[in-house]
């Protein structure tokens, strides 16, 4: 599919891509662009031989490179497409794994003064906890979600394009509104990382005092698994997509305080029945949505 593809941020989701593309067959060769205090990391994927080449210099990058996914955290965004506006191609498709989509799209237009039409906004529902291109996978996007938020003015050709990477490396592809996409992922994705990242908080003070962690069960582990994800990744995401978030916690604390009532008056209908009813919901999920092919 391409004959150079160039991957701005080489760790876990920049690293996987890179070697699920190598794997498929869909580049001739791969390289990672980065700054120069990434170097030991990109060095390190150079000796795995998840990359062919590493550049500091963005010049000799995109010299040749006919596809470009940046994988950087979502706050650096504006200050990497000022970096490629210069060395921009028309002829190359752009495009991105940012979790939040419309922060991405205002930095293109703070930079190009309108989003540039081969660049195609999209997000990959994967990840782990381990982060670094030492936790990369070959697999990762296996039978996992791929989000194109294309605007109005993307070009078909280049969703296209992009749509068919994505499907060939596993993932099952789909569409929707920028907008649609930071709503949806803001419930399904980042609060859930914020209440895991404060429940371990609060517990990890109590463990200060008390063995809380050593008597944790495997439920705690699994909730709380999240909580090992990349933190300036998850700063830059909940920054970017607050006005989505915010109106979430509200409602969230709003169903713990009902709780919190029902308790406090001994009404065990009523915690059987909100119980009950979250219950049914999850098994209406998974009976629906599981399976993503």
């Amino acid at each position: 599919m391409f004959e150079r593809l160039c991957i701005i941020g080489i760790g876990l989701i920049g690293g996987s891509i890179a070697k699920a593309a190598r794997a498929e067959g869909l580049c001739q060769q791969v390289v990672a662009l980065g700054r120069e205090k990434n170097l030991p990391n990109m060095q390190r994927a150079l000796e795995l031989g998840v990359v062919d080449a590493v550049y500091t210099d963005t010049a000799r990058a995109m010299a040749g490179t006919d596809c470009v996914i940046i994988c950087t955290p979502v706050g650096s965004m504006q200050a990497i497409f000022t970096q490629l506006k210069p060395y921009w191609n028309p002829q190359t498709l752009y495009s991105d794994a940012g979790s939040t989509k419309g922060s991405v799209v205002e930095a293109a237009r703070a930079v190009f003064g309108d989003v540039p039409s081969n660049f195609v906004p999209a997000h990959p529902i994967a990840g782990a906890e381990r982060s670094g291109v030492e936790a990369a996978k070959v697999d990762l996007y296996k039978n996992r979600r791929l989000i194109m938020t294309p605007l109005s003015s993307t070009d078909a050709g280049a969703v296209d394009k992009l749509g068919e990477f994505w499907r060939r490396i596993g993932s099952s592809v789909s569409v929707m509104t920028v907008e649609h996409h930071d709503t949806v992922l803001a419930a399904t994705s980042h609060l859930p990382h914020i209440l895991a990242f404060a429940l371990v908080g609060m517990l990890g003070r109590k463990d200060e005092q008390r063995e809380i962690f050593k008597y944790a069960a495997g439920g705690f582990k699994d909730f709380s698994r999240i909580a090992s994800s990349d933190p300036t990744m998850w700063q830059d995401i909940c920054l970017a997509n607050k006005q989505e978030i915010i109106p979430l916690i509200q409602q969230f604390q709003a169903e713990l305080g009902r709780i919190e009532q029902l308790l406090l008056r001994d009404n065990a209908s009523g915690l059987f029945d909100a119980f009950s009813y979250a219950k049914q919901a999850r098994q209406r999920f998974l009976e629906t949505f599981d399976d993503p092919t």
